[in-house]
């Protein structure tokens, strides 16, 4: 027995008149459609969902074709840390062979994203599967699939405002639970590009809303999708021949190629080779010219699908004007989740644009990050990797590993006049490459350019500036450090090379200018001393904070930058959003809710050594694991009735009475915002 659904939909503004015109047949009533359909008929589609719109032949596939998972091809959901700020950083935040890179959803993106995160992995996921302690209850991370992990494979977002975009997922990847990810049998790269191109196609969408059978179509008035694994692997696949899969991965390695390619001006991304502008005078980038062709690959894949499955020419229609709706959201993704797993806020990474991408470029060039050669020709464009080769350590535009340049510096300093001028080296650079900057850099860069940087080193609700502007109050005066430079010493050299001259420089101009404006000074020179005398009493409290912390900095880049950056909060004054967060962190760590942290067992070992008595994680976190615990034969961990070495002597030697003295004045000191603090430690946080 057929029943008659009415569908309105697509209609904008009026779904009531809609609505009657559809009762009365009316065809000036607005959009509405008219279906009339057995409902029995949606037991052939796999949940059978409500889904009165789809034709019986498109109904017919989910019968007609085997699911996705078979014949050795599986969609499985990842890893949860359970604790992102702790087991996850941005790619650029941090080296080393325990940080694994990591894919966690994102906004829409098909054939190619830049796998932006890195998990806390190592060898065998050690730390992250360790049972941890939180005030009120145990913590454990949620690691399935693991024998699929560091594979090949496609990935894509599971929660999004967006449709379904399947991407390349390289080699060595752990994939999330928020980005699942697509294995096959014998990591065949062939058939993982023909399954990324079907999966972007229009039929195979259309499969996968056929089945969700939401309310409204993907992307319309703000309603976000779950694309759960059980859905793809439940979705009919078209039979696919060796010349099928050839055709098909033919378009889908093109598509990677030409979206990687415009991402290649992102100075955030593993595919950086030169800003805009220079990019496409050296590299020969074409936005348009991709865009046109990306369109016509997209109808070649739609097409070559289209035959696959055997759809004829009015649900050809029908699923076109489906695809229409649904793509109109593409561009508004936003973060979906709490822990920032499916897409990207406006914070997201990215190139910048025009004259501040390149202003970018210029400092990055200048801190000897980037390779300028790329931009004078003197060093050959690097050839692009094959899509499922495992990602580079460091990006085409990068200087190559043994070829860095000599006399990079790791601090900058906004002091004209000096040979690490942030300005001066940046117009150097310039000048070398042939492009212009606008007279008004030096003052961008004091002003403008941290907030922007900020902003282009942001990811998934999660901020990590790699060059860090300390300044005044004014920013008059500002250094600049590069987190891939600095050392444990880099602090003694603020103080001593460049805070301490600089203010006795201008302790000499203002006893200079005191002297020559005595009676009879006009209101111009008044003015000039009394700027003067400000300037000097800002280096002064800049100098002080800085003697504050140098004893203290001892910097690992495994704590992520927050953290490291968090004890220089009163630095930097002229940001008042970033010193606020900067607060906001280093109040946590002095209350005790980050010693996993390096940081945390250098400033209280008395406080973070007894936890690891008790909380396994944290004792690997620190090295202690074999001191407090023991491997049963079962493969279980217990603590040790008796450690190896006693507490006190652990605390003993992880205790310096010079850190202690300079915790203490920081802790001490008076700061323009915020009020004092008892922290858990029981000592007064300013």
């Amino acid at each position: 027995m057929s029943t008659v659904f009415i569908r309105v939909l697509e209609e904008m503004h009026d779904k009531d008149g809609a609505l009657r015109s559809a009762i009365k047949r009316d065809p000036i009533g607005g959009r509405w459609q008219l279906f009339e359909v057995n409902p029995a008929t949606f037991c052939s589609v796999s949940g059978s969902p409500f889904a009165y719109w789809v034709s019986e032949n498109l109904r017919a596939t989910f019968a007609k074709f085997t699911r996705f998972e078979a014949d050795g091809r599986v969609a499985k959901r990842g890893v949860n840390s359970n604790d992102d700020g702790r087991f996850l950083r941005l790619a650029w935040e941090c080296v080393g062979s325990k940080w694994v890179p990591h894919v966690k959803g994102g906004r829409w993106a098909p054939f190619y994203a830049d796998p932006h995160m890195l998990l806390n992995w190592g060898t065998d996921g050690r730390e992250l599967l360790a049972e941890r302690v939180t005030t009120r209850e145990y913590k454990f991370a949620i690691v399935p699939s693991r024998e699929l992990y560091l594979r090949p494979g496609l990935t894509w977002t599971l929660r999004t405002k967006s449709d379904l975009s399947m991407r390349v997922m390289p080699a060595g990847c752990i994939f999330g639970s928020k980005g699942p990810a697509v294995i096959v049998e014998n990591d065949d790269v062939g058939l993982l590009l023909a399954l990324g191109a079907l999966s972007n196609s229009q039929v195979f969408r259309s499969l996968i809303e056929f089945q969700l059978a939401a309310a409204e179509p993907t992307g319309r008035g703000g309603v976000a999708r779950s694309y759960e694994v059980g859905v793809i692997q439940k979705t009919p696949l078209a039979n696919l021949s060796k010349s099928d899969v050839a055709a098909l991965a033919r378009l889908a390695r093109r598509a990677w190629s030409l979206r990687r390619a415009l991402d290649t001006v992102n100075e955030a991304s593993h595919a950086f080779v030169l800003p805009g502008g220079l990019n496409e005078r050296i590299a020969g980038l074409d936005r348009d010219a991709i865009a046109r062709e990306l369109d016509a690959l997209q109808k070649a894949i739609d097409e070559a699908a289209f035959s696959l499955y055997g759809i004829g020419p009015e649900d050809r229609t029908a699923i076109g004007t489906s695809a229409e709706v649904a793509t109109e959201g593409e561009d508004a993704a936003v973060d979906e989740a709490d822990d920032a797993g499916d897409e990207s806020s406006d914070d997201e990474a990215s190139g910048g644009a025009g004259v501040e991408a390149l202003s970018s470029w210029l400092v990055g060039v200048a801190f000897g990050r980037f390779d300028p050669r790329l931009a004078t020709s003197e060093r050959a464009i690097p050839p692009e990797p094959e899509p499922f080769d495992a990602l580079p350590s460091r990006a085409p535009g990068m200087y190559p590993e043994g070829e860095e340049c000599g006399d990079r510096s790791d601090i900058l300093v906004d002091d004209e006049g000096r040979a690490d001028d942030i300005a001066a080296c940046s117009i150097a650079v310039a000048e070398r490459v042939r492009v212009d900057v606008p007279e008004s850099l030096r003052s961008w860069l004091a002003k403008e350019f941290f907030p922007l940087h900020i902003k282009m080193y942001s990811k998934s609700r999660r901020k990590a500036p790699i060059y860090w502007q300390l300044a005044t109050p004014s920013a008059s005066y500002s250094v600049w450090l590069y987190i891939h430079a600095f050392s444990k010493d880099t602090f003694f050299r603020v103080q001593n090379d460049y805070v301490g001259p600089k203010l006795a420089h201008e302790e000499r101009r203002l006893e200079s200018l005191s002297s020559e404006l005595r009676d009879g000074a006009t209101a111009e020179q008044r003015k000039a001393l009394a700027t003067q005398e400000a300037f000097v009493e800002e280096l002064r409290a800049f100098l002080e904070e800085v003697k504050r912390v140098a004893p203290l900095w001892n910097p690992n880049l495994d704590d992520g930058v927050i953290i490291n950056f968090a004890p220089l909060w009163r630095l930097v004054p002229q940001h008042k959003a970033w010193q606020k967060e900067l607060k906001s962190t280093w109040d946590a760590l002095c209350d005790g809710k980050y010693d996993w942290a390096h940081l945390a067992m250098r400033l209280w070992p008395e406080s973070v050594v007894p936890k690891c008595a008790k909380d396994r994680s944290l004792a690997i976190a620190h090295g202690l694991e074999e001191v407090f615990w023991v491997e049963g034969t079962d493969g279980k961990w217990t603590a040790r009735k008796t450690p190896t070495r006693s507490v006190d002597e652990l605390v003993r030697e992880r205790t310096s009475p010079a850190v202690k003295a300079a915790l203490q004045s920081l802790l001490e000191a008076p700061a323009a915002t915020g009020n004092a603090k008892k922290t858990k430690r029981g000592k007064v946080n300013a």
